[in-house]
């Protein structure tokens, strides 16, 4: 493994992903660099690199040992900036301003499956949504899902109950390959109940991905900073019913910053399934869409589809 490569596997077990202190330091300083610092105890910039990072760092050795052997066991690889299957547009999480006490890049990704991770993500869609969701929502995801793998997009969801995991299966129906991207380590199953779906995934020429590490628990925040990883992967993001306060918005608001097309399909009025989708739409932060074919077009429309 190269240099840089093998510091930026280390460093992601020593710093939450996500973390805002290190995409800044990363600004300046090399991945090799901010490691020497840590597993040293120096300051950087002269300033003391903070506690917990230092004091991960003595544990280092061990973890990195049994997040090889988990790697190996489950058949992972880690793959990072100055690789040739790193999709380079992750890189625009580089230049957004914060979200949620989230930012950055990720340092690499964790993948399970045959497939390049470049070449799936090049032309890819994010299809989110209420884990909670209706019949009508789960119809209307899977169709979405499906005409967009149609039209040779690789759907990229969360692997979550409801319309994530409707998203996923639309585009299996149609025989093309899915993305799902973990908030826990890819070589864990969550939900459980989905252990066949992430399997077919793979085994049907997709992927499962993750910035945790493997074995690394689906932690609530985790699930903030994965979002931000779908919706940079990928050249938009629609949602599928949303209430007020709903995780898929979240990701919905990373794409907006990040110049993504973001579109949205609506619900009944009287559904608070579809409140944030309706709000969404109202405050023009998504465009109105009732098809995947609707969304081929917003793609078109700002040259992405091609």
């Amino acid at each position: 493994m190269r240099a840089a490569a093998a510091a930026r596997l280390a460093l992601s077990l020593l710093i939450e992903p996500g973390d805002p202190r290190l995409r800044d330091l990363l600004v300046v300083h090399s991945p090799i660099r901010v490691l020497q610092a840590l597993l040293a105890s120096e300051p950087l910039d002269g300033s003391a690199l903070p506690a917990t990072w230092c004091e991960r760092a003595g544990q280092l050795e061990r973890e990195r040992d049994q997040v090889r052997n988990r790697a190996a066991h489950s058949g992972l690889r880690w793959v990072c900036p100055g690789d040739s299957q790193w999709p380079a547009q992750l890189a625009d999480l580089d230049h957004v301003e914060p979200l949620q006490e989230t930012a950055g890049g990720p340092l690499g990704l964790w993948v399970r499956g045959a497939a390049r991770l470049d070449r799936l993500a090049s032309r890819s869609v994010a299809v989110v949504g209420a884990r909670s969701c209706s019949t009508y929502g789960a119809e209307i995801a899977g169709e979405v899902a499906a005409d967009l793998a149609s039209a040779d997009f690789t759907v990229v969801s969360g692997a979550a109950y409801g319309i994530d995991a409707c998203a996923h299966r639309g585009a299996l129906v149609v025989d093309r390959p899915t993305i799902a991207v973990l908030a826990c380590g890819a070589d864990r199953v969550y939900p459980e109940a989905h252990a066949i779906l992430l399997d077919r995934i793979v085994d049907e020429g997709g992927l499962v991905v993750s910035e945790q590490a493997p074995g690394a628990a689906p932690l609530r925040h985790r699930f903030l900073s994965r979002n931000r990883i779908i919706a940079a992967l990928t050249l938009g993001t629609t949602v599928v019913e949303a209430q007020l306060r709903s995780g898929s918005l979240n990701t919905l608001h990373w794409a907006d910053l990040l110049g993504r097309t973001t579109t949205a399909v609506p619900g009944p009025v009287t559904s608070n399934r579809s409140a944030g989708v309706h709000a969404a739409v109202r405050a023009g932060k998504a465009v109105l869409v009732t098809s995947g074919q609707d969304v081929v077009e917003e793609l078109a429309a700002l040259g992405m589809a091609g």
